[in-house]
């Protein structure tokens, strides 16, 4: 059908004329009727189109979209690819973890992209100004759906949609690759049967041919590589003599890199016809690459694509990959979820990848068939070729996947082995002490229910199960735990949660502690919600508080390679090492950032470690902040000021003026700066003399005298105090310029006699002096601020004691 006829008013927000066969099917379901949508359709058929429409229909009713994407890169993706929707006077606003929101934008937006780990954390939130948004949901549509069955974050994506219909009741639209048990999701989502699709690979613009190829592998899996390299070239070259391209899946963006390198050479040695190097204008466009390394790969035919390049550089690739200028590209999994660029024949190189938060993990069934759904060019080929290359042990387990495929199962009250696991306490030891929490995920969700007031009692937590997709498994499947043995884990899970301090129990009620809530709004796993509020029990340093976050079970399963020992010990020494290999690896990471300085050895996981922890630092002063005190929380706000900016102890309080970065930091302290207050006295001919830009100078200027200030006035405090006497006194402190919550605390000779939270502004606080047996009291006011990296301010008297 022709868009222009569906859809006049929007028949710019698509990139073709008329809808294919798959999309035209749908079309009454969409637009006639109000009911849920589920699809389920070949990879490349066109579901993107499916999704456009629905938001279409949302836009023209005055409604809000929310598009719930799987990966956080193909966020970024649809904000370009949905221009035309701003185009045509919509807006588009994506949320991420990764960008400041702006909640008006968020507020007024048309269409919301998201990942389910955002709307998750952001539902959890729903009832505060800045998350209000996700109440206005007219329209949900899930992207691949499949997503489901993902072991680490299948739970969250069931959660949360189940939560949204709750919390506003959207219309769902979910799509999926082809899944043998679409009706399944479809009663999840009490989709009808005329609204539930299932098309079958007749619907693949190219028909698929998927089978498996194995190698013999050895001892070193280095060399393992490469033999799974030549096995993998010996597959795609046939169908590049004849004028095909491939698509080559490989498991890290360095694979990507080499693989290519190698490539290169072995096209070479067998002549394959690939070269662009005649192509003068193809060669003038080439030089215009960021990445060196790419510039002269391309014009052998030869590509990489991962998340590591340029925006601009992705593009072009892309682009010449569609002009049939590359013919041979080696990818990330990435580009198999988010772009739509097919080739004739498309190889799985590597089905095991390395996560920097997970170690070596097998890719999953989902990235499998995801993958190899990309093989067939429609309008070119005939046939798609796709190949899973992999060792004759995993090759009948493959084969049984590609004639299949695979059903989804709930990820969320995992199964009967986790009630009796223990978890890695992060010391490099079994904690014996402390339990796994009994089925799975359903612990941390069924916290963060009890934290929104869903939940109130073991009915409850009953009746928000039904509302999931593993109620409607339980229900359908064999292997899961149903009815009264679901009554008792959701009975075993309340109990786990009262030991360990997240809720409290009152006959058959329960209320979430401050515990249980700050777990839930920072989105912390419940083992490590539970490690942070111990620490709080200690008095802890710098290290301490870096080697806590380490040994968080979110960095449980990161490895240390054994090219990165030498690394990690030149860092620590033998520091921390009763830690396990990963989290001393973590432990290093963080260690040396502060100092500005990561190990080359260490750089490749560096940053996503580092993203993850200063995260996990944000909850971590919050949790110290609430249950030990302000000064705690100071200590840990600057630890996370050197995380991100490498800078030294000395100048860190310089990163609370706004404006100053890393870069910024360091200019100021190399000339001598290292407190607001400096900046403040210099003045901005002296910002300017120390590297600032004029007007740079200007903004930091007036930045730094937005920040507190502490001065202390003594009052009637005395001198001198008689053996024996005991008086009362009051000291006033303040802030000399900008306000800003504050722990105070007055010690007397080391020992606490006041202490008080409190806005500054000014605060009086009562000192009580006792001439006792000594014959110095040293007074000390102590201020400090548990939101800001400034270092405590503490100022001192002495009164003397006499006879």
């Amino acid at each position: 059908m022709a868009v222009a006829d569906v859809l006049p008013d929007f028949a710019d927000a698509f990139p073709f004329e008329r809808f294919n066969r798959m999309q035209t099917a749908t079309l009454p379901a969409l637009l006639d009727t109000e009911e849920n949508v589920v699809v389920g359709a070949p990879t490349a058929s066109g579901k993107t189109a499916v999704a456009e429409v629905a938001i279409c229909r949302t836009l023209a009713e005055g409604g809000t979209a929310l598009f719930l994407a799987p990966l956080r890169a193909l966020t970024n993706e649809k904000e370009r690819e949905w221009e035309r929707f701003e185009d045509l006077g919509y807006s588009v606003y994506v949320v991420t973890g990764e960008r400041d929101l702006n909640s008006r934008r968020a507020e007024r937006a048309d269409v919301l992209v998201m990942t389910p780990e955002k709307a998750d954390s952001a539902t959890r939130k729903y009832d505060s100004r800045r998350y209000s948004f996700v109440t206005d949901i007219d329209c949900c549509i899930i992207d691949e759906v499949h997503l489901l069955d993902s072991e680490k974050r299948g739970s969250v994506l069931e959660v949360t949609v189940a939560r949204l219909r709750r919390l506003c009741d959207p219309r769902v639209v979910a799509l999926s690759a082809t899944m043998p048990n679409v009706e399944d999701v479809a009663a999840w989502l009490d989709a009808p049967a005329e609204t539930t699709f299932q098309f079958d690979d007749s619907y693949r613009p190219v028909p698929l041919e998927a089978d498996v190829a194995t190698y013999s592998h050895g001892e070193n899996a280095f060399a393992d590589k490469y033999r799974r390299l030549y096995r993998a070239l010996d597959l795609v070259e046939p169908h590049l003599r004849e004028g095909g391209q491939a698509l080559v899946f490989v498991s890290s963006r360095q694979d990507t890199v080499r693989a290519a390198e190698k490539t290169r050479d072995e096209f070479a040695e067998r002549d394959v016809p690939v070269d662009a190097r005649g192509d003068y204008d193809f060669h003038t466009e080439a030089a215009e690459l960021d990445n060196d390394t790419l510039r002269q790969s391309v014009l052998d035919g030869v590509g990489f694509h991962h998340a590591g390049l340029s925006r601009a550089d992705k593009e072009r690739v892309e682009r010449w990959f569609r002009e049939d200028r590359i013919v041979a590209l080696f990818s990330t999994s990435t580009l198999a979820w988010g772009v739509n660029l097919p080739a004739r024949c498309v190889v799985i190189r590597d089905t095991k990848l390395h996560d920097p938060l997970e170690g070596e993990v097998e890719m999953s069934p989902l990235d499998v068939l995801q993958m190899l759904g990309r093989a067939g060019r429609p309008g070119y080929d005939d046939t798609g070729y796709a190949w899973v290359v992999c060792p004759p042990e995993d090759a009948e387990r493959y084969r049984r996947l590609l004639r299949d495929g695979e059903p989804i199962d709930s990820r969320l009250a995992g199964d009967e082995d986790a009630e009796v696991a223990t978890r890695n306490g992060g010391d490099g030891e079994s904690d014996g002490s402390r339990q796994a929490p009994p089925g799975g995920d359903l612990a941390v969700h069924l916290n963060a229910e009890i934290a929104l007031g869903t939940v109130g009692d073991v009915g409850d937590a009953m009746d928000w199960l039904e509302t999931t997709f593993y109620y409607v498994r339980a229900q359908r499947a064999a292997g899961y735990v149903a009815g009264e043995d679901l009554r008792d884990r959701v009975s075993d899970t309340l109990e786990w949660l009262a030991a360990e301090g997240f809720i409290e129990v009152d006959g058959l009620a329960v209320e979430p502690t401050e515990l249980g809530r700050l777990a839930s709004d920072f989105y912390l796993r419940l083992e490590t919600a539970a490690r942070f509020a111990a620490l709080a029990e200690t008095d802890p340093g710098e290290f301490e508080v870096l080697r806590t976050v380490a040994g968080a079970l979110e960095f449980d399963s990161v490895s240390a390679r054994s090219d990165e020992a030498d690394a990690i010990d030149a860092v620590l020494g033998e520091r921390a090492d009763d830690l396990a290999d990963g989290s001393r690896k973590v432990l290093a990471i963080l260690r040396a950032a502060m100092d500005g300085s990561t190990p080359g050895a260490l750089k490749s996981d560096a940053w996503i470690i580092r993203q993850n922890a200063l995260r996990l630092l944000g909850a971590l002063r919050t949790v110290l902040d609430r249950f030990d005190g302000a000064e705690t929380a100071n200590l840990v706000a600057r630890v996370v000021a050197r995380v991100e900016t490498g800078i030294s102890a000395d100048a860190v309080g310089l990163t609370a003026i706004e404006g100053v970065g890393a870069t910024r930091a360091r200019t100021l302290a190399a000339a001598g700066l290292e407190t607001p207050e400096d900046v403040v006295a210099t003045g901005v001919d002296g910002l300017a003399a120390a590297g600032l830009a004029e007007g740079v100078a200007e903004r930091v200027h007036e930045a730094a005298r937005d920040l507190p200030v502490v001065e202390v006035d003594w009052g009637d405090l005395p001198d001198t105090v008689g053996r024996g006497e005991r008086s009362l006194h009051e000291v006033t402190v303040r802030t000399a310029a900008g306000a800003a919550r504050a722990g105070l605390r007055v010690t007397v000779n080391g020992v606490e006699m006041t202490a008080k939270d409190s806005y500054l502004g000014a605060t009086e606080l009562p000192v009580a002096l006792f001439g006792s047996d000594t014959d110095r009291l040293e007074l000390a006011v102590r201020v400090a601020f548990p939101d800001l990296p400034l270092p405590p301010s503490i100022h001192t008297r002495t009164v003397t004691v006499t006879d």
